[in-house]
């Protein structure tokens, strides 16, 4: 059974193409998780709404209870880390994160950082030790990436107002979106990356309608091949 964390990051509570004002990331990220379900009708799937509920900031109290070893921690410290917990807890269990995160800006939403700054957790994602080698996915040494013990993917499902954001199209050197996202999750351990985006946004009309089938085509076959990679395999091991 392969496990999905579906997380939707837009402000938009509905999605595009089906409702008045909808958000096109709502709208991929669902596009997603209905194709795997198809395809894997028992998969598990995790939903984390946090475009509507977003995740609290980091604060001093928070910084405090997250750098004081387990065995040492207050209620109050236990109390202020429960949500962070919870958020750790949902990625450290699942297979593939399926991540809708519209570009504001050039970069991601608020309430997306603060997700990232709440699952970048010493000893619980990460650790350090001077004697540790070369990270498996970044040129670091001494940082352990404690998710890199399975195989994860994360998919980072996008909108952007304008185009040509894309690597080695003209403004690459302003999307800093999936980068970003991209060096975040691999730090933990997280080494299968994959991106799709819708762009044009601004424009509308042709060219937002054939980015979006454009989008919507490549994760379909990327749902494919994924389903093939992870969960064909299991489905062939002897119960």
């Amino acid at each position: 059974m392969t496990r999905l964390l579906h997380l939707d990051a837009s402000p938009r509570p509905g999605r595009a193409g089906s409702h008045d004002h909808g958000s096109h990331t709502r709208r991929l990220t669902h596009h997603f998780v209905s194709r795997w379900h198809a395809l894997e009708p028992n998969a598990e799937i995790v939903y984390r709404d946090i475009g509507l509920s977003s995740p609290q900031l980091t604060s001093v109290e928070w910084i405090e209870a997250a750098f004081t070893p387990a065995e040492q921690q207050t209620e109050p410290m236990r109390t202020v880390l429960a949500e962070s917990d919870a958020l750790v807890d949902e990625v450290v269990r699942a297979d593939i994160l399926v991540l809708g995160v519209p570009m504001y800006n050039f970069g991601p939403p608020a309430v997306f950082k603060a997700w990232i700054d709440n699952i970048i957790r010493i000893n619980r994602t990460v650790d350090f030790d001077p004697q540790y080698g070369a990270h498996p996915h970044l040129p670091l040494e001494g940082y352990v990436p404690l998710l890199a013990d399975r195989s994860r993917h994360a998919v980072l499902l996008s909108s952007r107002g304008g185009f040509d954001f894309d690597p080695g199209r003209s403004l690459a050197a302003l999307n800093h979106l999936e980068p970003s996202v991209r060096t975040a999750l691999q730090f933990i351990g997280i080494g299968g990356f994959h991106d799709i985006a819708i762009e044009h946004q601004e424009e509308g009309g042709d060219v937002l309608a054939a980015s979006t089938e454009s989008a919507l085509a490549r994760i379909d076959r990327l749902v494919e091949r994924l389903h093939s990679e992870i969960a064909l395999p299991r489905l062939s091991q002897p119960a």
